[in-house]
């Protein structure tokens, strides 16, 4: 982003906007990932904006579609956006779509009518991709590959708008999968699980920043069924022996975060 960009976003944002990461103060003690769901509603410690609302689950939307409903509010439309699987032929996510799971149907199925919005349209143009942003009430960011999601937010200026509607309180950042490990400071320890090279451009090296909107790491899929999970039981792991804070997710848990609260849903 030029110092022009970022001069014109700041006044879009009307003076809200703030880059950096959030303190990475835990906001409660979570035992080990084995233990989230000992984990109760409590304050958010976090410093910053108290408006701030958050959905982060570990697979898909989890058991708590409810939840997320009544953290949207009013504004029941939604984006979605794919770039955590830019590595993946378009063809073979097409075919997915049609005989998995698309996120855009289940969210419309859910009363959220959604689109899909792809960063890759917005590199260079973060006031453009604020505009767009600022018309939805949920942003919600599926799974694939969390350092190919970041490079796609990095280049289009997402982080500085993310950063700026969530602190209006203008919509809900929703996540699963990788879409919840990239609301961290810091995907440290989370390339045990997804592979950072998809991720890089050419020999640059690889950036571990998150978005820095929980002060946690999140880790999704452990001691779980799915594929990830041996990744994300070393992840969590790893995580543990470095003394490095984090939320451990199993698959239909989520992360809900409405202001000043915190809540883990089992």
């Amino acid at each position: 982003m030029s110092h022009v960009q970022s001069a014109l976003l700041r006044q879009r944002l009307c003076g809200t906007w703030r880059c950096g990461v959030r303190g990475q103060q835990p906001y409660g003690t979570i035992p080990s990932c084995h233990h989230v769901a000992e984990v109760q509603d409590r304050p958010n410690s976090a410093p910053g904006p108290s408006v701030m609302r958050l959905f982060l689950s570990s697979h898909r939307l989890g058991r708590h579609e409810d939840r997320l409903l009544q953290l949207v509010g009013a504004r029941r439309n939604a984006l979605v956006v794919g770039n955590a699987q830019d590595h993946i032929p378009a063809a073979a996510r097409a075919l997915y779509q049609a005989t998995a799971y698309d996120p855009v149907a289940e969210l419309t199925r859910l009363g959220l009518p959604a689109g899909w919005l792809d960063l890759r349209d917005y590199i260079g143009a973060p006031i453009r991709l604020y505009d767009v942003l600022r018309t939805c009430g949920l942003v919600w960011v599926p799974g694939g590959n969390a350092f190919v999601l970041r490079r796609a937010m990095r280049a289009s200026g997402f982080d500085a708008v993310i950063h700026g509607l969530l602190e209006q309180d203008a919509l809900v950042y929703g996540g699963s999968s990788a879409g919840a490990i990239v609301a961290a400071p810091t995907l440290r320890g989370l390339d045990l699980m997804d592979d950072p090279a998809p991720g890089t451009w050419g020999d640059e090296p690889v950036s571990y920043a998150g978005l820095g909107l929980f002060p946690r790491s999140v880790v999704p899929h452990v001691q779980s069924a799915h594929r990830d999970s041996p990744g994300a039981d070393r992840a969590a792991d790893w995580l543990t022996e470095q003394g490095l804070p984090f939320v451990g997710l199993q698959d239909g848990q989520a992360i809900l975060v409405d202001g000043d609260r915190t809540v883990l849903l089992p």
